[in-house]
């Protein structure tokens, strides 16, 4: 490790100039300089060759001590007016990815600079929000349940930078809670739970049995929703066509849509069976065109609240380098980036889902729907069909609908106040009148009906969906449709039939080994089978 000795100073040297009010501002980043210093000593460094790259490494620090600017400064580390990648010379990819993290961090982050909201990994425990002793339940929980794990491991776990779980190792390791267990690559070590960390590590567990991410605080989830709120969120007549370009919709519905989507608030969507309400709904949210943050689990209080959803969220997958001890991208990686959500509930919807939730056995707690949905879309499909009473539910979200906030009760007993920041749609096939009073239809500013497709429309959809079943359309079988089954009965053109039919007259052709294609007696067995109690 003596070859890491010059690269470690200088850099330190350069981390440490507060004389200098030029490096004032630049010192304002809060570099985690022990962490950089730690990652220069861990890197294996000792083989064959590796004194020719750390001449390198000095000589290229030793060139930005030596350049002069005006008033006899020395100029910012690592910081070049072109702000390009630097490219440490040698075999360690990972000591080039370090400097040029280094100066990322100096020159700061182009997306933060622009405004977006980006969870910057904490360089210090009072920047986690946490305390020594939460972290080090969650780290004794761990081994507990895996036995062995190198320090690399444990920070992937829980999710938090090395620089501030090396200490709390260290101080387990001295309260003869772990042990080494050996020595792992680049210098890492594992860590074995001894038989007193064992004991501890069962008394947390039946406190709580997780051990997953490190929660984000209450404090940092609430700027975080403030920051990406859904009303601060503008979509176009353009962003409109671009997320219903799958759908054949009417232009008045879109123009009718548009303002609504732009309000933030929420809608009825109500019309006839069929009429592709639930397809309007979930292709709003893509209007935004946008991703946000949010954090896998929230603590409060020592209550552990998941509220990423894998079966809800639509994760976005970041590229990271699972072969290196310390995290590089200047993210937390106690959030995760998600498309902005659109979290449907439908008849099943019961009143426990919008409340928090505990787990009797494991004590993890789950968070609502409304939670979940924060910064996107909710959407009650089948409105008024739920097993609750409709005034049950509309007394429920009455407040949060009006105050754009919510109250949520916590298993500890306390009571804390959320945001209610999405945009909610009531999607029924009932008449808004007959389902609710006055009072609450006000706090809904838009009522939009999705009508019957025209019998152009309807024709798009037919031609639209027969290449995707396997189809040539054909024009006599399908006026052979619409004058036999349609006027001459006076049936209503709906949305979804063309993808039913087709879907009847498919497996019709797949029983009778035919080849698929459109005929007037497909299409009367397949009206025959659909429309038999309609």
């Amino acid at each position: 490790m003596s070859a890491n000795a010059p690269d470690s100073d200088a850099l330190k040297s350069l981390l440490d100039q507060k004389d200098s009010k030029k490096l004032g501002d630049i010192a304002s980043n809060a570099v985690n300089t022990e962490e950089l210093l730690a990652s220069l000593s861990m890197l294996n460094l000792t083989a064959t060759g590796d004194s020719e790259e750390s001449t390198d490494t000095e000589e290229l620090i030793t060139d930005h001590q030596t350049s002069e600017v005006p008033n006899g400064a020395t100029a910012p580390p690592l910081q070049t007016e072109s702000s390009e990648p630097m490219h440490v010379v040698g075999k360690s990819e990972h000591l080039s990815q370090l400097f040029n993290r280094v100066q990322s961090l100096l020159t700061g982050d182009a997306e933060e600079q622009q405004g977006t909201f980006v969870p910057k990994s904490p360089e210090s425990m009072e920047e986690t929000g946490l305390t020594l002793d939460e972290i080090e339940r969650l780290i004794l929980k761990f081994l507990l349940a895996k036995g062995t794990r190198t320090g690399r491991q444990i920070c992937q776990q829980i999710r938090l930078p090395f620089g501030i779980v090396d200490p709390i190792l260290k101080r387990a390791k001295q309260d003869q809670l772990v042990a080494f267990g050996g020595t792992a690559e680049m210098g890492d070590y594992e860590f074995t739970i001894t038989e007193l960390g064992r004991e501890r590590a069962r008394r947390f567990t039946q406190e709580c049995t997780y051990f997953g991410s490190a929660p984000v605080s209450f404090k940092d989830y609430l700027r975080a929703m403030e920051a990406q709120s859904i009303a601060k969120q503008q979509a176009t007549e353009e962003d409109l066509k671009e997320a219903f370009s799958d759908l054949i919709i009417n232009h008045k519905m879109l123009d009718r849509l548009g303002p609504a989507v732009n309000s933030g608030r929420g809608m009825f969507l109500f019309g006839e069976a069929g009429n592709g309400k639930t397809s309007i709904a979930e292709r709003i949210t893509k209007a935004f065109g946008s991703t946000i943050w949010i954090p896998r689990c929230m603590g409060i209080d020592g209550d552990i609240i998941r509220i990423f959803d894998p079966g809800l969220h639509e994760e976005v997958t970041q590229e990271t380098d699972s072969e290196s001890l310390f995290d590089l991208s200047g993210i937390d990686q106690r959030w995760v980036q998600i498309i902005r959500p659109t979290v449907i509930a439908g008849g099943e919807l019961t009143m426990r889902e919008l409340e928090v939730t505990q787990n009797q056995q494991t004590k993890i707690c789950e968070a609502p729907l409304q939670l979940k949905s924060n910064c996107g879309t909710f959407v009650i499909d089948d409105f008024g069909r739920q097993r609750m009473p409709v005034d049950e539910l509309l007394n429920r979200w009455i407040v949060p609908l009006e105050k754009r906030y919510d109250f949520l009760n916590l298993p500890s007993g306390k009571k804390i106040q959320v945001p209610f920041d999405q945009l909610i749609i009531f999607s029924t096939n009932l008449e808004p009148k007959d389902l609710v009073d006055a009072a609450f239809l006000r706090r809904i500013p838009y009522k939009i009906e999705a009508l019957d497709p025209s019998e152009e429309e309807f024709r798009a959809l037919f031609e639209l969906m027969a290449p995707l079943m396997g189809f040539q359309f054909d024009e006599t079988a399908y006026q052979y449709l619409v004058d036999k089954h349609y006027k001459a009965v006076n049936r209503p053109f709906r949305a979804c039939q063309p993808r039913d039919l087709l879907l009847q007259v498919k497996n019709f052709c797949v029983y009778k080994q035919k080849h698929k294609k459109l005929t007037p007696e497909a299409f009367d067995f397949a009206v025959e089978n659909y429309f038999s109690v309609m």
